[in-house]
Parts: structure tokens; C-alpha cells; sequence
């Protein structure tokens, strides 16, 4: 219902240029270069600058792209609140989650949802706790479940469980035979890590400090961005890692990784996030409630 070229103007300014949001839009840069010259008309001033391969906002775009969000925000309030006096449940759920809530504890939370509200379409981002949290500011997505806290001012975090992080190796690593293990042991073993930004990553790091050890003293061999490529490198042998508990269970019953307990235990939330002071449809706020007893139940 919203002016098409608001739409598309929305598009560019977020990404900056013409053909990711064609991408995005699915248009052909020259439609997308048509809305846009139609709505620079249609105000008689420049939207975006143009130089050296690259495009930024005005400031009559910065103003444009303003009102821009709050007309297809309320726009898409009222398709919602329409919707939800005809008593349905659907949409579109744009769901975040950080690397290993997505790939060992969300899929049967997804897959359970879909059954109960089979005209709810959810459509999953999965990027490290820092990425979805950012993302979630910038309104491109409903809800976010990472593992960390969230440092943005504008976004709610709310916990509901929680995770134990284990050292993990193979059987023939030194450390397979210890019961548990402090953190200054550590030290003296090749390390594999979670990538910087990964909520693993920020909680191991502030884990070692309060040990005080400091993370730069760590024997850090590699970072990698997946648990998965993680826990294929440890099985090698070349090294330990600290991952949650949930992402190598298979593993675990197969023999081919070994857990050992930390010494203080290290546990780290899990949370949902979302924009403080914004609309939330019903569908969101269904969401969040099943998700968040979910995670409970798989914490508890």
C-alpha cells in the first residue's frame, strides 16, 4: 500500500547502492534507478550524492529517509492490526540468531512454531551475537536470540536460560584426562577460537579475564567463524576449544571429542532481544513467548 518509490528509496539508502538493493528488491538496477529519479522529481532536489563508484545520502535524504521509515513502518502496523481483527495469525517473522542458538537450539523451537501457526512465514539471519544485534537497531529484523548481551541503548534484552561452555578436544589430548580444568592450565595448549564479535568469543574472553588470564597470553592457533569448521580442527588434534555444551553433543555420544568442565563452571545467558518502544505484531509477541519457554526448557 506504501508509494513503491519509498520503498525502493528506503532500499538504496540502507545499502548504499543501486544494485544490492535491485537484489533485494527484486528489480533491475534501471527500475531501481527509474524509481528513484522519479521521486528526486517529485521533490526537485538530489537524494543522493553520486562519486567515484560510490553513493551517499543528502541531507534533504537524510530527511526523506526518515519519514521514509516511520510511512512504511505505519504501514505495515496497519496491514498487522487490520490482520489481527480478522482474528489471523500470520506474516512475516524476521528472526535473528547467533551461530550456535541457530544451529543446535533453534530448528526444532522453528520447526514446532510452524506447525502451531502454519501461515506464519519465518525467515532466519544467522551471524554472530554482534551482527544481530546491530541489525535488530537498524529494524531488518523482528527478534534476536544470541548469546550475549546486548550493548545497544535502543534494544531490550531479556534472558531466559542459559548455556555451560566446556573445554572440548579429542581423546588423546592431554586434557582429556582431566576432570576439570582452571583457566590458567590452559596456557599452555594450542587454542582454537570463535572469531572477535561471536558471543562464544566475548564471553570466553571476559571468562579468562576474571580468572585473570589475559586472552592475549593465550596459545591461539586459529579463529575460526562456525562451530562446525570448530569442532572439525579440534578433531584433528591440533588443539582445544571452549563451545557450548548443546553444539557437540553428536560428537560427545560418537567418541570423537572429549568434554572437560571449566573450574569455576562457565556459563553464559541466553537472550532475546528486540527494539524498546516499537510496535510489535501479534505474531512477534507469540513468538517471543514460545521461544522463550523453549530455551527454558532446553537450559533447565
Amino acid at each position: 500500500m506504501a508509494d513503491r518509490r519509498l520503498q525502493v528509496f528506503q532500499a538504496v539508502a540502507r545499502h548504499l547502492s543501486f544494485t544490492k538493493a535491485g537484489e533485494t528488491l527484486y528489480m533491475t538496477q534501471p527500475a531501481v534507478t527509474f524509481q528513484i529519479k522519479q521521486l528526486e522529481e517529485h521533490f526537485n532536489t538530489r537524494l543522493f550524492e553520486r562519486g567515484g563508484g560510490r553513493i551517499s545520502l543528502t541531507p534533504a535524504g537524510d530527511l526523506v529517509l526518515d519519514y521514509a521509515e516511520r510511512i512504511l513502518g505505519l504501514t505495515k502496523e496497519l496491514d498487522v492490526r487490520v490482520a489481527e481483527m480478522t482474528g489471523q495469525m500470520s506474516g512475516s517473522l524476521l528472526v535473528g540468531a547467533s551461530t550456535t542458538i541457530a544451529e543446535f537450539m533453534l530448528p526444532p523451537i522453528l520447526g514446532e512454531f510452524n506447525v502451531r501457526y502454519p501461515q506464519v512465514r519465518a525467515r532466519l539471519t544467522v551471524a554472530n551475537s554482534e551482527a544481530i544485534s546491530n541489525a535488530i537497531a537498524a529494524h531488518t529484523l523482528d527478534i534476536g536470540l544470541i548469546e550475549s548481551n546486548t550493548h545497544h541503548a535502543s534494544l531490550q534484552c531479556e534472558i531466559c536460560g542459559d548455556d555451560e561452555l566446556q573445554v572440548v578436544c579429542t581423546p588423546s589430548h592431554p586434557l582429556s584426562k582431566r576432570s576439570e580444568i582452571d583457566a590458567r592450565s590452559l596456557l599452555g595448549y594450542d587454542y582454537i577460537a570463535r572469531e572477535a564479535g561471536s558471543g562464544t568469543r566475548e564471553v570466553t574472553d571476559d571468562y579468562f579475564r576474571a580468572c585473570g588470564v589475559d586472552p592475549e597470553k593465550l596459545r591461539m592457533l586459529m579463529e575460526l567463524s562456525s562451530p562446525e569448521s570448530l569442532k572439525g580442527v579440534v578433531a584433528t588434534g591440533l588443539g582445544y576449544s571452549i563451545v557450548s555444551r548443546a553444539s557437540f553433543e553428536k560428537e560427545r555420544q560418537l567418541g570423537t571429542l572429549v568434554a572437560v568442565p571449566l573450574r569455576p563452571r562457565l556459563k553464559r545467558t541466553l537472550s532475546l532481544v528486540y527494539p524498546k518502544e516499537r510496535f510489535r505484531s501479534r505474531v512477534v509477541l507469540t513468538f517471543v513467548d514460545f521461544a522463550r519457554n523453549k530455551l527454558r526448557e532446553l537450559s533447565a
